[in-house]
């Protein structure tokens, strides 16, 4: 063979029977090949077979599978971001003439979908309060309302929904349900008659802010008749980012219940602070979602949001004066972040429905990190010190 060829049809090492690598390899290939047209139409090559990455490949496919498994379900589907799983979820589900129920309690994103972008292709929307059960039952029971789109806990206001009576709505109505599952994690809420989980596995799956990805889980049904789409749409998962996904799910639990053990001591320390209004964190027996989110998960989340006693001024030099909280909306990294709720996640909603979110200027939420919870409480006691005096 000329060296010219050789570079191209690079020889292959394959390890003997039984020895293998503790850490799985990498599935670059966009291509896979079979000895013979004839393997690549067997039953088995068409069930687990690889022929095309946008279609499925090795490294993507482990990662569906073990989301799938933590989440309590058989299959999933992963994408190449949070946004892109909802906007399969909904465009897998929902046809012109339908509509989608959402909660003005809702990530500003899908809002932004659901409000915007869905009337395009003829689909409407209601949003209502996740507290306004009576319109919640009248919009359900609307024939043309084909789908429940909501958050457990909600972002960014830790609104925690009764997800069994949304589940028996919905189902009295016939309407197709989909949780965006994020902030309680691959690990809680399973256990419900929910038709499809999302995720954005750019937050605690990954867990270190390096990479983008999202995933929707349900049963292999559901599944299978939703991958053509996902295919077509090509929003595919890179598998360099599956296997930074699979190798950061490693950590999960660890990272997760540091996490929630932090946010746990920031919102007993912000309870107690006298420029603090409000804080929003179930975790907390005062918090009105504290008794339905002990039957629900089996933590709290890290998430933590509150109100000050302040003009937006003076909140955002509280948040400029913090040094251990970076300023962004992401949330679910090993480093803490701080975001101002009205400028970041609330732009796309009118005065009347800020009130309606409980958003205020002054409202504050912090994404907290796995840092130790004493230099955290630290810096945002000196943060509110320097800011108020």
């Amino acid at each position: 063979m000329k060296k010219e060829t050789r570079v191209t049809h690079q020889p292959a090492v394959t390890p003997p029977e039984g020895n293998r690598a503790l850490v799985e390899p990498v599935y670059r290939s966009v291509k896979f090949t079979y000895p013979s047209i004839e393997a690549s139409l067997t039953p088995e090559a068409k069930a687990h077979g690889f022929d095309y990455t946008r279609d499925s490949n090795p490294t993507t496919r482990q990662l569906e599978l073990l989301a799938a498994e933590l989440q309590d379900r058989d299959d999933a589907i992963a994408a190449a971001s949070g946004m892109a799983a909802i906007w399969l979820a909904l465009l897998g589900n929902v046809k012109t003439g339908e509509r989608v129920v959402l909660f003005v309690e809702s990530y500003r994103p899908t809002r932004v979908a659901v409000r915007r972008m869905l009337p395009r292709f003829g689909i409407e929307h209601s949003m209502v309060s996740l507290h306004d059960t009576e319109a919640v039952e009248r919009e359900l029971a609307r024939p043309e309302t084909k789908l429940l789109i909501f958050e457990s806990p909600t972002n960014p206001m830790l609104q925690v929904p009764d997800v069994a009576a949304l589940v028996a709505a919905a189902k009295r109505h016939g309407v197709t349900t989909v949780l965006d599952n994020t902030f309680a994690g691959l690990h809680n809420q399973g256990g419900f008659e929910i038709d499809y989980y999302v995720h954005s596995l750019t937050k605690y799956a990954g867990g270190h802010g390096d990479v983008l990805g999202g995933i929707v889980i349900a049963d292999k049904a559901r599944i299978r008749a939703l991958r053509p789409q996902a295919v077509n749409l090509g929003a595919t998962m890179d598998p360099e980012v599956a296997f930074m996904i699979l190798r950061g799910l490693k950590t999960y639990y660890l990272r997760y219940e540091r996490h929630c053990e932090n946010a746990q001591r920031i919102a007993e320390f912000l309870v107690g602070r006298p420029e603090v209004e409000r804080v929003y964190y179930p975790g907390l027996p005062s918090d009105p979602g504290h008794a339905l989110a002990r039957r629900q998960l089996a933590d709290f989340g890290g998430v933590v949001t509150f109100d000050l006693k302040a003009d937006k001024e003076r909140t955002w030099a509280f948040i400029d004066a913090l040094e251990l909280f970076a300023t962004t909306a992401s949330l679910g990294s090993t480093e803490s972040l701080v975001a101002p709720v009205q400028l970041y996640l609330g732009g796309d909603l009118s005065p009347a429905e800020l009130e309606q979110a409980r958003i205020k200027e002054s409202t504050v939420r912090l994404a907290v990190g796995i840092e130790h919870a004493d230099d955290l409480i630290a810096d945002l006691a000196q943060a509110l010190e320097r800011t108020f005096g």
